[in-house]
């Protein structure tokens, strides 16, 4: 194998970090989720997500949409056509390093 051909040089660094990586995960497949779920589904405070969040809305990953349900402020988070994309390549590269098919 020569240089820059292992499947770690595919590797996304922003999807590196396990945080990261299961806030996108938890996306992928889904029009839009709300925040709170999001928290919730990666078990993690408002405050590190919305710093997550900030990183991969900053890389262009993730789509923030503000609104109202009645009196109440919600957010959605989506993945971006980028996002789905870094997604499917950071999985692809971690299959091939572990030697799986797909």
């Amino acid at each position: 194998m020569t240089a820059g051909q292992h499947p770690r040089h595919s590797l996304d660094d922003l999807l590196t970090h396990p945080v990261r990586f299961s806030i996108v995960a938890a996306l992928h497949g889904l029009e839009k989720a709300e925040f709170a779920a999001v928290r919730d589904s990666v078990e993690i405070t408002a405050p590190t997500l919305s710093k997550q969040v900030a990183l991969l809305e900053g890389a262009g990953y993730v789509g923030v949409e503000k609104g109202r349900v009645g009196r109440q402020a919600r957010t959605w988070l989506s993945l971006t056509d980028a996002g789905k994309d870094a997604y499917t390549q950071h999985l692809g590269a971690l299959r091939r390093i572990a030697g799986l098919p797909g």
